[in-house]
């Protein structure tokens, strides 16, 4: 158990030890968006739904826990890894995988050993042709090992108006270039959870 490939890891994890801890939230954005728990919101933001009822069934994990936490007003989901509650979840989850031999200290980046065991389930897990007939476990484990590919296959509507994928960028170049500085859509009010105004719902 000493290079941690006995493990049985959960796809936020795997994300985790493949390409940091942005990914492992997209991952936990993803599975509260397939248990109805968050919707897009203003372009290129997510916040909790109305279907929060259904959480008491069955908790979500601690990392997805906090970023749900964090999204009862509308986030940039790029901007979550930022948040307090959410950094402190991404470090709680990295304790078990470094004892596991996963992480090394002290920067706690993935052995080499994690990286082959990545690898090896990206082969193990390749992009199948279409989602259907897909459970909401396969599509976390795609987004994990695959990312932007996995996202824009399997949930494309959500990845694209959440801002998990990047838009087309065919003709953009020229209009980016002769538009004013901070006209792009007042992104500024959405950089990160619980600035301020502590007392909504």
């Amino acid at each position: 158990m000493s290079d941690g490939t006995a493990v049985r890891l959960e796809p936020h994890e795997i994300a985790l030890l493949g390409e940091g801890p942005r990914a492992a939230v997209t991952v936990a954005v993803v599975e509260l968006y397939l248990r109805g728990l968050v919707e897009p919101d203003l372009p290129g933001t997510v916040r909790a739904g109305v279907a929060d009822a259904v959480e008491a069934m069955r908790p979500p994990s601690p990392l997805a826990a906090a970023v749900h936490d964090c999204l009862r007003a509308p986030a940039a989901p790029k901007a979550l890894v930022k948040d307090p509650g959410i950094r402190l979840a991404v470090a709680l989850m990295r304790i078990p995988l470094a004892e596991a031999g996963l992480l090394r200290y002290p920067l706690l980046g993935a052995t080499r050993a994690a990286r082959r065991h990545v690898r090896d389930l990206r082969h193990q897990h390749p992009l199948p042709p279409s989602r259907h007939g897909l459970t909401d476990r396969d599509r976390l484990l795609l987004v994990a090992l695959h990312g932007e590919a996995a996202l824009r296959l399997l949930v494309p509507r959500f990845a694209l108006r959440a801002g998990l994928v990047r838009r087309a960028e065919v003709g953009r170049a020229a209009l980016l270039k002769d538009s004013p500085r901070g006209t792009n859509g007042g992104g500024g009010a959405f950089l990160s959870c619980g600035g301020g105004g502590g007392g909504g719902e």
